[in-house]
């Protein structure tokens, strides 16, 4: 990590937390018609998330940092809080410039063209209807999508919808660009241009935050890996090593679940 380097992203004993309402009744028949019989609304169990307990980190310009773990490790909130979409329970998150979450779907309409969608995205990106226009082109190429671009996005296979915000979000430079899942849908080909462009972007002076299901394309593409468990960062460094110990973990833990099942 290249300490001489300016940052561009700080997290400073960062906790989110959030509650989830549980219908308690809602998930049997026989809760639901005990509902309907008494006229009452179904039970409610709220239950506390603590998603990301006392994380600090720094970015630097140059950085693209893939974060790992499993599924509720706390990787996607944390992502959120750095855009700005989830406010910390307690601790800061500071940053150079707003951060950009890939892709702008909260922007984009499924039930408008492609071709609109790309005004959409990019005048929700900050971009004037001039700069829009100018790169309305290079998107469709990027996301290959050209015998569709006037169709409505919501006839757009997933793979057609990942491509298309993508490419709307990457034909904008950005000091900050977090790219969640994103890269798991589409074609091998889309796949390997779309890491050449978060390549491009972090070499020019921006910062890279990558989850994906594809450790290869964490190892191709990031000079750095964070593995979060359980809403704590348990390593962060080196791509290569924070995933070898990452995977082994899985691994292990993996083979103690199989004797343990053997055993009953």
């Amino acid at each position: 990590m290249s300490t001489n380097k300016i940052p561009t992203v700080v997290v400073d004993d960062l906790n989110i937390k959030y509650r989830v309402i549980l219908g308690a009744n809602t998930g049997s028949a026989a809760g639901a018609l005990r509902s309907l019989v008494s006229g009452k609304a179904p039970s409610q169990v709220v239950k506390s998330v603590h998603a990301v307990k006392g994380v600090s980190l720094t970015a630097y310009e140059g950085d693209t940092i893939g974060l790992v773990g499993r599924n509720g490790s706390g990787k996607s909130s944390l992502l959120r809080a750095v855009a700005g979409l989830l406010q910390p329970s307690s601790g800061d998150v500071y940053t150079a410039s707003q951060a950009t979450l890939l892709g702008v779907s909260g922007a984009l309409n499924k039930s408008i063209s492609g071709n609109r969608n790309i005004t959409l995205g990019g005048l929700a990106m900050g971009m004037s209807r001039e700069e829009v226009e100018a790169m309305r082109q290079q998107v469709i190429d990027f996301a290959d999508i050209e015998e569709f671009i006037d169709m409505p996005m919501g006839t757009y296979s997933s793979g057609m919808q990942a491509r298309l915000r993508f490419s709307i979000a990457a034909a904008r430079k950005h000091e900050i660009l977090l790219v969640d899942e994103t890269l798991s849908t589409g074609d091998t080909e889309f796949r390997a241009r779309s890491q050449a462009k978060i390549r491009e972007l972090s070499g020019a002076a921006g910062t890279v935050f990558v989850v994906a299901h594809g450790h290869a394309m964490i190892r191709e593409v990031c000079n750095r890996a964070i593995w979060m468990d359980k809403g704590i960062i348990q390593m962060d460094g080196e791509t290569n090593a924070v995933l070898d110990a990452y995977e082994a973990d899985v691994a292990a833990k993996k083979a103690a679940k199989e004797a343990k099942d053997e055993g009953k």
